[in-house]
């Protein structure tokens, strides 16, 4: 049953991607990606400036309101959507792959990515990501193609970046954002370009979400301590209130995490009913009051989820949805963190 409840919930956030199948793929079918990207061609890109996407979507409660104020740029690393259990591409996905694209594009491109729309034009490469399985391998054999198939899926992020920075950033500032694979590849991408680097200082904040993160790990970059503090990290991984995998508890350090509602570390029990705002299976609706936010030792804790359907969802672990739930809560701290770095860097023009 708890497996029945989160395959389900799958469902409802990816039920936009599964409806349009058939009206898509089409258009993909005629981009013909090749397997080394090249990423001066926007096919190669789930989300860009220069192209309509996902990541341009606004739930309609905000669209009222929507003033956007795109003075820096949004480089997004998106999550695990090679989940075929076949692996028709080995270990790595193909970027020519219809349904993984459109899967891509129509739930974390348009759940995650578009929660920096109002403040950053989003850039969000596609690569030859690492199968699911690559993070659960059997023996030592599987674990050196693991390690391998990660490395081919960050040297495709890397390039994307590297791209990016020669001809697209022209010294704008840049949040990075993740969510889980996106995540193990951010961590590596803030070490080697942002971390006690020149490149710190056009750093706003980077949202690494979904994967444990050593503080240890970096000389300069710290926790995001504040609301309105900048060149930081901000981190969380989302269970149940009373729930503790067992990877996590044998973790040797523990992990960053960041209290999505509160922002700070004073404030580390937030009630649900602080929680502005969440996007579940419905996109176009703000559902308030879902849940809460403890911090407890290098994860984030909540109560069992409030909403229509919510006795459905028995599984324990809310990865899935680390973003879906503390959506307008994150475009509204990004919101701050841009305007509080625009503010002391007040000689950056557009």
């Amino acid at each position: 049953m708890r497996h029945f409840a989160f395959i389900l919930f799958v469902l409802f956030l990816g039920s936009c991607a599964q409806s349009n199948y058939a009206k898509l793929e089409p258009i993909y079918e005629k981009q013909s990606l090749g397997e080394i990207p090249d990423y001066s061609n926007l096919n190669y890109w789930a989300a860009h400036p220069n192209k309509k996407s996902p990541a341009d979507s606004l739930p309609k409660e905000l669209s009222k309101t929507f003033h956007p104020v795109q003075l820096v740029d949004v480089f997004f690393i998106h999550p695990t959507t090679y989940l075929d259990s076949n692996m028709p591409y080995g270990m790595n996905a193909s970027l020519h792959d219809i349904k993984v694209n459109i899967k891509t594009d129509y739930t974390t491109i348009l759940n995650q990515a578009s929660i920096f729309n109002e403040v950053g034009r989003i850039y969000a490469p596609r690569y030859r990501q690492a199968h699911i399985k690559a993070y659960s391998p059997k023996d030592q054999k599987d674990t050196v193609i693991a390690i391998a198939a990660f490395e081919l899926a960050y040297q495709d992020v890397k390039a994307a970046f590297e791209y990016y920075m020669e001809h697209e950033n022209k010294g704008r500032p840049i949040v990075i954002a993740s969510h889980s694979q996106g995540s193990t590849h951010a961590k590596r991408l803030l070490r080697e370009y942002f971390d006690n680097k020149p490149l710190a200082k056009k750093l706003v904040a980077a949202y690494v979400v979904g994967m444990a993160i050593d503080p240890a790990d970096y000389v300069q970059l710290k926790p995001c301590d504040q609301p309105k503090a900048i060149g930081c990290i901000c981190a969380w991984r989302t269970y149940q209130e009373g729930y503790t995998p067992d990877f996590v508890e044998k973790e040797r350090y523990t992990s960053i995490v960041t209290n999505p509602i509160s922002w700070n570390t004073k404030d580390t029990i937030v009630d649900r009913s602080l929680n502005e705002g969440a996007v579940l299976y419905n996109f176009n609706t703000i559902t308030t009051h879902v849940v809460g936010a403890i911090n407890h030792g290098g994860i984030l804790w909540t109560k069992k989820p409030a909403f229509l359907g919510s006795f459905l969802y028995r599984t324990k672990n809310y990865h899935i949805a680390d973003y879906n739930f503390y959506y307008l809560s994150v475009r509204k701290n990004v919101a701050e963190r841009v305007h509080v770095y625009l503010g002391a860097n007040n000689s950056y023009t557009n």
